[in-house]
């Protein structure tokens, strides 16, 4: 369904654009108060390698929580189904992506699923490897072959000032070291993660993830099978379920594919058989998502009746 011109991807944007006004940058993490409120971006990747896009696609932002599900996928490779999901479990919270709560009241008490922070600790305690530095290069491999460029990397200012900030997420470390679900150095753990969330790329990139997703982990320019198509479909599930934080359930209503947010203003979206999606808009509603990029998903299914559902 190649409907979506670059034309008339721009026309949605500049539609979309003015609800940047009623969003702002992430200020809890420094590095990211710097990004342009101003800006939205969306590219479009098919099966056949062609991509339309619309905005600054060219310009980079960090992965934030969309890493995790990359990461999930990774792990679930990795390690299989039952060692993740003794870990973590496969349900919706209700809860702001950061909370501690329900791992106080839920027993046993390990994270409700793999997209809350929490969750996504503890997966990422999970990735092979001796040090920080070989499980991230392990990562970062995977990630570039996702999306097919050698040159991501992550974005070390931001990593810092993640890490310099990141007491919350050792307090959730601390927890899950104290109920068994981590086992390891909470340092070591928080320098991974935090890097793990400052991986950079532009929104063609994502988009092409994206797509690869879209197509039950195949590549859309070689046709190797990059994960099991198992993976793919479970982490797509939980980006219908959990990927766009409390408001998965709204977003499933206004506009119906897997997706994931981050509180850069990245979303991933990953439209079953059909499409990778990539969106960047720094300005975020109180939910910790892009504003103007959920508004443009919202026009772009509304137009093409992109809606799994």
């Amino acid at each position: 369904m190649n409907c979506q011109s670059s034309e008339e991807l721009q026309q949605l944007v500049d539609q979309a654009k003015s609800y940047t006004k009623k969003g702002k940058v992430a200020d809890y993490i420094p590095a990211l108060q710097l990004a342009d409120a101003d800006k939205l971006s969306v590219a479009v990747y098919y099966p056949d390698g062609t991509c339309a896009s619309a905005g600054d696609i060219h310009e980079n932002f960090t992965l934030q929580s969309i890493s995790k599900v990359l990461v999930l996928a990774l792990v679930l490779m990795d390690r299989g189904e039952a060692d993740v999901f003794s870990r973590v479990g496969k349900e919706p919270t209700g809860d702001p992506f950061n909370s501690i709560a329900k791992l106080e009241t839920n027993k046993p008490s390990k994270p409700l699923n793999p997209m809350i922070n929490a969750g996504a600790l503890a997966v990422t305690h999970r990735i092979v490897g001796g040090t920080v530095h070989e499980r991230l290069e392990r990562l970062l491999a995977f990630v570039r072959q996702l999306a097919d460029n050698d040159d991501i990397y992550y974005n070390e200012e931001i990593a810092r000032s993640e890490y310099e900030t990141a007491d919350l997420n050792r307090s959730l470390c601390f927890f899950l070291r104290q109920h068994n679900v981590i086992d390891e150095d909470i340092e070591q753990l928080i320098d991974l993660y935090t890097k793990q969330c400052a991986i950079e790329m532009n929104c063609r990139d994502l988009a092409r993830i994206g797509c690869v997703l879209a197509l039950d982990g195949r590549d859309p320019k070689t046709n190797e099978q990059l994960l099991p198509a198992r993976v793919a479909r479970i982490c797509k599930t939980f980006m219908v379920t959990c990927g766009m934080y409390n408001a998965s359930g709204a977003f499933a209503i206004k506009v119906g594919i897997p997706a994931k947010s981050g509180v850069a203003g990245g979303i991933m979206g990953a439209l079953p058989h059909q499409f990778g999606i990539g969106v960047c808009g720094p300005a975020l509603d109180e939910k910790g998502n892009s504003i103007a990029g959920m508004k443009l998903l919202e026009m772009m299914s509304e137009k093409y009746g992109l809606s799994m559902f």
